[in-house]
């Protein structure tokens, strides 16, 4: 809806705009300078990175019948300082006086529950007790972003395509985040 009122504003004054669709955002930047750091989460990396680490004492995974490899949902994560490289292309593609754009943030590739889990697990080195609940109304099998055309328009390239990475830099900033006594 705010993508199509949008549009409508822009047909009828100068407005320029840029509409980033987020799929899963997830990491911390490699230098801890942003990122997620509440304890109170729902994002699956974080909330596996703090199972890795003892600040929970499992992670549910809800449902694992769904029409997947693995029967876990598939999801799309991008890293978040992959997610700010976009941004700051979408300022500059504005700034460069670029067409309105609506463009799908992602890699184009999905993990599932259970491949999160088992890359946080071998990144951490700790074996978390994972149990199985029931499904949650509404997940999607399957929710991957279709980014060639980010790339394209905006000559964008992730620098964190990789989900070790991702994982690695979550739980190096959980752990200081722990070890300092910093959580909001």
């Amino acid at each position: 809806m705010a993508e199509w009122m949008l549009c409508d504003v822009a047909a009828v004054c100068d407005l320029k705009y840029v509409t980033l669709r987020y799929f899963n955002v997830a990491g911390v930047d490699p230098k801890g300078r942003y990122g997620q750091s509440t304890t109170d989460t729902s994002l699956l990396v974080q909330i596996a990175v703090q199972a890795a680490l003892g600040i929970r004492p499992y992670i549910e995974i809800y449902g694992d019948n769904y029409p997947t490899a693995d029967g876990t949902c598939v999801r799309d994560y991008i890293h978040v300082a992959d997610l700010v490289d976009v941004h700051l292309a979408a300022l500059r593609h504005l700034r460069n006086a670029g067409p309105n754009f609506t463009a799908n943030c992602g890699y184009g590739r999905g993990y599932s529950v259970k491949q999160v889990l088992d890359t946080v697990q071998s990144v951490s080195g700790s074996n978390f007790e994972r149990r199985i609940g029931p499904r949650r109304r509404g997940d999607a099998p399957e929710v991957v972003a279709e980014a060639k055309l980010i790339c394209a328009e905006f000559g964008w390239s992730p620098r964190y395509a990789d989900l070790a990475a991702i994982v690695e830099h979550a739980l190096r900033s959980e752990d200081r985040l722990q070890r300092r006594g910093n959580r909001t």
